[in-house]
């Protein structure tokens, strides 16, 4: 199939107009010469072609050149110049081609060259005639790059490739088609039109990811290679610009490998469009479906036997080449021989003598200019566009809740609409923020009747079909949306989380004060209170009076003192250095014990007082209970994947619904949880403080974003001025207007979650050191009793059982007695002695009985809560002191 493009210049009109204005003058004598009957005058023409080989374009243009020459004088026989043809073999190679100029145009002294074919032929051999000033026209070299030369001695016949590049945008522009990989010939030719061909397609919002050149030598494998890296690839539309040669191997490969099959797009320029008629039969079979643009001809009846007579002209000059037919190219070098003929070419060799003024680049040598609206000042040469077409953005309609995001009101009296809300007043934020004007108009999405046309997936997809330029409002960025239309960066928080009621318990639970710890924590921590309690009764008790006395009392003592250090309220003083160095530990262990404790139940208890009902999503699906989401939200979808059913989703359309859902509960048709992005959300806990709560879990969304078409330019200065916006202070603003309610909350944004336990897991490095402490301290206390009481291990060289245990005995027995040796009984020794010689009417000795030997006597204080231990008396003092029956009951106190 082939598409056919308007804008080929046929007439000679357009050619001669090229030619016109480089001429120096008109040999004025041809017309006066005519009347006396003078000689015709001969003017060389050379002609740089490929006609050897298999050089197609080169001998289709000789046929057409020589079939004008004679055409033209045959017709125009009053005509005193005669072209005379010289032809030349560019044998397809760019010097050969540079030399043959040179040598027409030094030996043979043309007036012109006809040729090159190519367009890097053309690109060298312009040069060429630039500085011998000799005019150089080309029929088939196409590339737009070669009109930026800028010189007045060449003429581009053909038609620019860039004039095909609107024909094919608006093919696949025709056929929806979004994304395209041009694939081109990777030199002057081939990269001339990339340019011009991207920013067509990027105008008609269609994407070019990627671009695939192929070098005019590449082997077969190297083509395969290339076109099985496009196979792996998405795009399945691709636009070639090759030369015939080159095009026809690489089609030849994409039917082998099966990119010819369904589901492919291949659109070709004229540069091989041109020879579909003269293609062979299996290159054609190659080829089937595939889709080209090349000039359109009119089909008049002078083609048609033109393209009779050039037909059997070129048959018997090329007897072999039955295939070939005429073209665009072979018409343009019909034409440019036409201009030739038409011209009688006049070169000044003489600039001295020259009347014209050279070219000048400075704008002194030019007159007064009247610019575009009548103004004598130069315009600057750009300027920031203030009165293009307004963009059409199409907004949804909140009907009935939500309408702080999105509110239209409709004016009867002016019949107008007016927009306005958060999201719309962060897109107006970001469009002031844009570097250029960009204007714009809101139109609703909606019916007759004032109500939504559909769901947001259908606002979108008028972007994709054209209806609308951008959409603005609460658009959620999905990735099924983004498959068929861009998106900006969001402009606010993403995700899709639950929402519960909160609940106070705080006064329903009088054994709060034990949540802050872990069973396992409380019993560690009171096994370690009585085992600290052991051990420095164990090194306080033969030498301290505070840890002596009846059983009860020791144990009273010991665990009180234990259990004191927690409020540093005990009394007992520590004597042995191993019992401080035990007690110092403990103390730095309880501290953080305490201070964890404190802090965990404060946490707990505020954390009670905004417990969410519900933290378990699938405690809900367990069950049964119903949940709520925004209606026409792509939540649902959702819902239903987690496992809810029908019945269990409840719809609502503002905060109030949902709050009247929530207040109802599963049991009368309401609901227990709602489930809703996170803008929302937030919404909600502003309007009702300390109500609801945000729990887990959170699903990624990308969050609210404008929607462009796929390719827009727009995406990214949009997104650049939406950073710009959110850093700064304007959207907090815009946050506080619309979101934030009337009401003042604090920090209800924040998300609940429910507090854990402290466990042992967190402290059994603590007890770990107490425990290594305690019994570093009880192995030294026992190394020092045992090295002061060797004399008792040592005393009996017998071994027996019965042995043994009297040693044992007498070790346990010297424990349970007061170290003498120790500075505290030494101070009490030198304070108080009770004797039968230093008795007085104020001291009076208790009676001495035999069980003195191994008990110690106690005397009653004045405080009956305290004991005090008299000391033990010697054995040799009992035995002598007298005995003496007394009535006073009285002990001594000291």
């Amino acid at each position: 199939m082939v598409a056919k493009n308007n804008q080929a210049p046929t007439t000679l009109v357009v050619i001669l107009s090229l030619l016109w204005w480089w001429l120096f003058g008109v040999v004025a004598t041809v017309m006066a010469q005519s009347n006396h009957g003078t000689t015709t005058r001969v003017v060389k023409v050379g002609a740089v072609l490929d006609v050897g080989g298999g050089g197609m374009v080169g001998k289709m243009g000789l046929n057409s050149i020589t079939m004008c020459i004679n055409d033209f004088y045959v017709s125009n026989p009053h005509y005193k110049t005669r072209l005379q043809l010289i032809l030349r073999d560019s044998q397809r190679d760019l010097v050969t081609a540079a030399a043959q100029v040179v040598d027409l145009i030094k030996k043979e002294q043309v007036e012109a060259v006809m040729g090159p074919v190519t367009t890097m032929e053309a690109m060298f051999v312009i040069n060429l005639g630039d500085k011998a000033h000799v005019p150089i026209l080309t029929f088939s070299a196409t590339c737009s790059s070669l009109s930026s030369l800028h010189t007045p001695y060449f003429f581009q016949i053909a038609q620019q490739d860039t004039t095909q590049v609107e024909a094919i945008s608006s093919i696949i522009q025709a056929f929806g088609w979004k994304e395209v990989v041009p694939i081109y010939v990777d030199n002057t030719y081939g990269q001339g039109l990339i340019p011009s061909l991207t920013n067509s397609l990027q105008k008609a919002y269609i994407r070019v990811p990627y671009l695939t050149p192929v070098d005019y030598s590449a082997s077969d494998d190297a083509i395969e290679k290339e076109l099985y890296k496009l196979m792996t690839m998405q795009t399945r539309v691709f636009v070639v610009h090759m030369t015939p040669p080159l095009g026809t191997r690489l089609f030849s490969i994409a039917k082998t490998i099966g990119m010819m099959d369904q589901g492919y797009v291949w659109i070709l320029t004229d540069g091989m469009a041109n020879f579909f008629n003269s293609l062979d039969s299996s290159v054609m079979e190659s080829m089937e479906g595939v889709l080209g643009v090349r000039p359109y001809i009119p089909r008049t009846k002078q083609l048609l036997d033109f393209r009779a007579r050039w037909k059997r002209h070129f048959l018997r000059d090329n007897p072999t080449l039955v295939d070939i037919n005429l073209n665009a190219l072979g018409i343009w070098a019909y034409d440019a021989t036409t201009a030739l003929a038409m011209a009688g070419l006049i070169r000044n060799m003489d600039d001295k003598n020259s009347t014209i003024t050279a070219y000048s680049t400075s704008k002194e040598n030019l007159g007064t200019i009247i610019w575009p609206g009548d103004s004598y000042s130069v315009p600057k040469g750009w300027q920031i566009p203030t009165n293009s077409i307004k963009l059409k953005i199409g907004v949804p309609v909140k009907a009935c809740g939500y309408t702080e995001f999105v509110k239209i009101i409709h004016d009867p009296v002016t019949n107008s609409t007016k927009v306005s809300g958060f999201c719309i007043d962060v897109f107006n934020a970001v469009v002031e923020a844009l570097p250029y004007a960009l204007p714009f108009q809101f139109i609703p999405f909606e019916k007759s009747n004032g109500e939504m046309a559909g769901t947001y997936d259908d606002l979108i997809s008028q972007v994709y079909y054209g209806n609308f330029d951008a959409v603005v409002g609460d658009t959620t960025i999905t990735a099924n949306r983004s498959s068929y239309v861009d998106f900006t960066l969001p402009y606010t928080e993403s995700g899709v989380t639950m929402v519960v009621p909160i609940r106070d318990n705080r006064k329903k639970n009088a054994w709060a004060f034990l949540k802050p710890l872990t069973w396992d924590l409380w019993v560690t921590t009171f096994c370690t209170f009585v085992f600290i309690g052991f051990v420095v009764w164990v090194l306080e008790h033969r030498i301290n009076n505070h840890f002596r006395g009846p059983l009860p009392y020791q144990i009273g003592t010991s665990l009180w003192f234990s259990f004191s250090t927690m409020v540093f309220s005990h009394q007992e003083k520590v004597e042995s250095n191993c019992g401080r160095f035990v007690v110092i530990v403990w103390v730095f262990v309880v501290q953080i014990l305490v201070q964890s404790y404190t802090a965990s139940l404060t946490s707990l208890l505020t954390v009670e007082q905004l417990n969410p009902a519900n933290t378990d999503v699938y405690q809900l699906l367990r069950n049964q209970l119903n949940v709520g989401y925004l209606e026409g939200s792509f939540v649902r979808g959702i819902l239903k994947d987690m496992g809810f059913k029908d019945e269990q989703l409840k719809v609502y359309n503002s905060v109030e619904e949902c709050n009247d859902l929530f207040t109802k509960g599963s049991a009368n048709g309401g609901i227990d949880a709602a489930f809703d992005e996170v803008p929302y959300v937030m919404h909600l806990l502003g309007t009702y403080c300390s109500k609801y709560a945000m729990v887990e879990p959170r699903f990624k969304t990308g969050g609210f974003g404008f929607v462009f078409p796929k390719g827009s330019p727009l995406v990214g200065d949009i997104s650049r001025a939406i950073l710009n916006v959110s850093e700064g202070s304007k959207m907090r603003r815009i946050e506080n207007a619309w979101l934030n309610g009337s009401s003042s909350c604090i920090n209800n944004n924040a998300q609940v979650s429910s507090s854990t336990s402290l466990g042992l897991e967190s402290f059994w490095g603590l007890f770990l050191v107490v425990g290594v402490s305690c019994i570093l301290a009880l192995i030294i206390f026992l190394a020092t009793f045992l090295y002061q009481h060797r004399d008792i291990i040592l005393s009996n060289h017998d071994r027996s059982h019965s042995s043994l245990k009297r040693r044992i005995g007498t070790l346990l027995t010297t424990f349970n007695e007061r170290d003498l040796s120790s500075h505290t009984f030494k101070k009490s020794d030198s304070s108080v002695t009770c004797s039968p010689k230093s008795a007085s009417a104020s001291i009076n000795c208790p009676p001495i009985s035999p069980s003195s030997y191994t008990e110690s006597n106690f005397s009653v204080s004045p405080d009956p809560h305290r004991y005090y231990a008299t000391h033990h008396q010697h054995k040799a003092t009992h035995e002598h002191a007298p005995i003496t029956n007394r009535t006073d009951a009285n002990f001594q106190v000291t």
